[in-house]
């Protein structure tokens, strides 16, 4: 379980001295609950973040504990480092939006004949309950061949699951490689 600290100071200074010592500044929000102004050893959340099995991962804060998902972050333009990051507390029956990753399965005719295989929108927002929402969209790339390309429309629908993306919009396509 990912362990954090509550931040009594939320101003320029205190957040500097925060990130100067290894910190990751962290706001925890849900519906209907007060925000948490929170800071994570940076190494220690990335760890939790990339061996998380599910999209939710348990975090504890001060005296909380919770089952939260990540939202959005900000990094630095140059060095890449993770600047900040919100978290979504998963209240289970509670219908919300999320962020899920796209995953392309399978090799392609389009990779087969030079192509490459690329990801236009590699989160996509849907509305679920935490309980009906898959790890990740998956997306089979098999019968793909050079200049084809998968839109919402096209991927296949969930049980409780619903896409608030346009039905227009690139998820991925077959491109060819220059």
């Amino acid at each position: 379980m990912l362990e954090g600290i509550i931040r009594e100071s939320i101003g320029k200074k205190g957040t500097k001295a925060l990130r100067r010592d290894g910190y990751l500044i962290a706001n925890i929000y849900g519906k209907g609950l007060e925000n948490i102004n929170a800071a994570f050893k940076e190494n220690e959340y990335i760890r939790a973040v990339r061996n998380k099995e599910t999209l939710a991962f348990p975090v504890k804060v001060g005296d909380k504990e919770m089952s939260v998902v990540v939202q959005s972050y900000e990094s630095h333009p140059l060095t890449g480092r993770l600047l900040h990051v919100d978290l979504m507390i998963a209240q289970p029956g509670v219908l919300t939006h999320y962020m899920v990753p796209v995953e392309a399965v399978g090799e392609s005719i389009g990779v087969k004949n030079k192509g490459l295989v690329n990801i236009a929108k590699r989160r996509l927002r849907v509305q679920a309950k935490i309980e009906d929402l898959p790890k990740a969209i998956v997306i089979d790339v098999t019968e793909m061949d050079l200049g084809d390309s998968k839109l919402i429309r096209d991927i296949a629908r969930t049980e409780n699951v619903r896409f608030t993306d346009a039905d227009r919009v690139s998820v991925l396509s077959i491109i060819k490689a220059k």
